[in-house]
């Protein structure tokens, strides 16, 4: 039952009938990883923070830059040259101090997956690249955790829920092997406007509050959208009968070969290098 502050403060969500408070409490009661706190983890972040979910945890490996403020949400001037993950979890504090919000200033790899995501009922995508998605794939198919894909570059952006079942396919059924490097535009090479991020992490958000609230999802949606030419387009995705990863269970993303050692920083002119 929710207290009287919760009443109070989710008022103008309790009088939906979509969530109610009979979805709010579920809210409140849902534990969320957020992998990336860019413009997309920190638009994610800040909805749910919001929202009312109940325990948050957020998850990045990078340090705030001046170039970052144009579309990371959570941060000013003063969290310059500090922890992502750390400066929003305070930020998140601020806003909503009736939840749990913790941070890990760590690369989200192959090796600690697992126990960063254990005991959540949703991963959210807030990454820069394609190798840490299809690690979140395998891990989330592996622990049948749903996740909701999410990205921004130039003046589009995309999302994908994707429901780790039998009827439903995964990222890899989308995107069956790891683009090569340079194959795809990114943040550094076309830019990105800074209403993208918003945009999309405003349908991947109520996804997430859907799911969360427990009301039914459709996977196999890519959904695109072009907010500079008003153009949104859904992609049906089939699922793959010779996926590798959520047919033949082969998950080689959460093995140390498939382990990305050297990583290029989105909007750092940097690589990051991992030990093997």
């Amino acid at each position: 039952m929710l207290s009287d502050r919760e009443s109070d403060r989710y008022s103008r969500q309790l009088l939906l009938s979509n969530i109610s408070e009979a979805g709010q409490e579920s809210l409140v009661r849902s534990k969320v990883v957020i992998v990336g706190c860019g413009a997309t983890g920190t638009n994610l972040a800040n909805a749910l923070c919001r929202a009312g979910v109940g325990h948050l945890k957020l998850i990045d490996r990078d340090f705030v830059e001046l170039n970052n403020l144009q579309r990371q949400i959570l941060f000013d001037e003063n969290d310059i040259e500090r922890p992502k993950a750390v400066a929003a979890m305070e930020k998140l504090r601020a806003i909503n101090s009736d939840i749990s919000i913790e941070s890990e200033v760590c690369d989200f790899n192959a090796e600690n997956a697992e126990p960063l995501v254990k005991g959540a009922k949703l991963i959210l995508d807030g990454t820069d690249n394609m190798s840490t998605r299809f690690v979140i794939n395998d891990i989330a198919v592996k622990l049948g955790i749903p996740w909701i894909y999410s990205g921004a570059v130039g003046t589009y952006g995309m999302t994908m829920t994707i429901l780790p079942d039998e009827a439903n396919p995964c990222f890899r059924c989308f995107l069956p092997q790891q683009p090569r490097p340079g194959a795809l535009q990114t943040c550094d090479t076309s830019g990105v406007l800074n209403t993208v991020p918003q945009m999309i992490t405003s349908y991947a958000g109520t996804e997430a509050l859907k799911f969360l609230t427990g009301n039914p999802l459709q996977g196999g949606r890519l959904v695109i959208c072009d907010i500079w030419e008003a153009d949104f387009r859904v992609v049906r995705i089939a699922k793959r009968t010779d996926c590798v990863c959520c047919k033949e269970n082969n998950f080689e993303f959460l093995t140390v070969e498939k382990c990305n050692l050297c990583t290029s920083l989105c909007g750092r002119n940097a690589v990051q290098v991992r030990p093997a």
